[in-house]
C-alpha cells in the first residue's frame, strides 16, 4: 500500500462578499505585485540610483496590465491555441483560469521597453529591478496553484506525495511547492545576496541574467516531476512545453550575464 500525505483542502475562495468572490489566486497576484513594487522602491533608495522612485510608482500599473494580459494571451497561444482560436471570446474570461508565466514574462518585457522609451530609461536598469522582485510574485502564484489543486506532479511513491482532488486516486509529487521554493525564496535570496554583497545592480543586466538562468533551470528541473498538460503531453525529445519555453530564457540569461560582466558598471541615472 502506497502511503501519502493528506492534501490540505483549502477553499479556493478566500472571501465572499455577497455575489463577489475573492479567490486566493487573485490575492496571490495582488500580493506579488504590491510587495514586488515595495521591494523595487527599497532597491532604488540608495546613492545615485539608476531610476528615481517616482518612476517605479508610475510603472506599477504597466506591470499589472502586462502580467495579466501577457499571462492570459501566453496561455491561449502556447497551451490551447486551437480552443481559443475557435472561441476567442474565452480569452478574456480570466476567472475561468489559465495563465502562463512565459506569456507574462513577454508581456513585462514589452511593457518595460515601452515605458523606458517613454521616460528615457535604460531598458536593463528597469529590467534588473523587476527581475529582482519577480520571485516574490512567483512564490505566491505557485502557492495559489497548490491551493487550487492544479498543476500537480506526476505519480510518485515518495513519502510526501499527495492525492490531489483533480489528479485521480494515486499520490503525486506536490510539484507546485517545489516550484514555489525554487522560483521564490531560493531565487530571491540568490539575487538579494548578489545585490547586497556584490553590487549586482551596478552591472547592467546581471540581475536579469541571473534571474533568467535561475528561473529557466528551476522550471526545467521541476517539469520532470510535474504532470505534463493532458492536452499536450510531452513534445520534442520528450520535453514538456514548459521546458521548451524555458530553454530560450535560460540561454538568454547566460548571454546577459556574460555581457554584464564584460561591460561592467551601469551608466548614469535615468530621468
Amino acid at each position: 500500500m502506497i502511503l501519502a500525505l493528506p492534501y490540505p483542502h483549502i477553499d479556493p475562495v478566500a472571501l465572499q462578499l455577497g455575489p463577489l468572490l475573492i479567490r486566493w489566486y487573485s490575492l496571490a497576484y495582488i500580493a506579488g505585485l504590491v510587495l514586488g513594487w515595495r521591494y523595487c522602491l527599497a532597491l532604488v533608495k540608495r546613492p545615485r540610483p539608476a531610476i528615481i522612485p517616482e518612476r517605479i510608482d508610475d510603472f506599477l500599473i504597466w506591470a499589472i496590465l502586462a502580467v495579466i494580459l501577457g499571462g492570459r494571451l501566453g496561455y491561449a497561444l502556447f497551451y490551447k491555441p486551437g480552443f481559443y482560436f475557435a472561441n476567442p471570446e474565452e480569452i478574456f474570461l480570466v476567472w475561468k483560469g489559465g495563465m502562463s508565466f512565459h506569456g507574462g514574462f513577454l508581456g513585462l518585457i514589452a511593457a518595460i521597453a515601452l515605458f523606458c522609451r517613454r521616460h528615457t530609461i535604460t531598458f536593463l536598469n528597469l529590467g534588473d529591478l523587476v527581475c529582482a522582485a519577480a520571485p516574490i510574485g512567483l512564490f505566491f502564484g505557485r502557492l495559489a496553484n497548490f491551493i487550487n489543486g492544479e498543476l500537480y506532479g506526476r505519480v510518485s511513491d515518495v513519502s510526501w506525495a499527495m492525492v490531489f482532488p483533480h489528479g485521480g486516486p494515486y499520490p503525486r509529487h506536490p510539484s507546485q511547492l517545489y516550484e514555489a521554493v525554487l522560483e521564490g525564496p531560493v531565487l530571491f535570496v540568490l539575487l538579494y545576496v548578489l545585490i547586497r554583497r556584490n553590487s549586482a545592480l551596478e552591472k547592467t543586466g546581471l540581475v536579469s541574467g541571473v534571474f533568467a538562468v535561475g528561473y529557466g533551470l528551476s522550471r526545467v528541473v521541476v517539469e520532470f516531476f510535474r504532470q505534463p498538460d493532458a492536452h499536450l503531453g510531452t513534445l520534442f525529445a520528450g520535453a514538456t512545453m514548459g521546458q521548451l519555453l524555458s530553454l530560450p530564457i535560460f540561454f538568454f540569461g547566460l548571454w546577459l550575464i556574460a555581457k554584464a560582466v564584460k561591460e561592467g558598471k551601469a551608466g548614469e541615472p535615468g530621468k
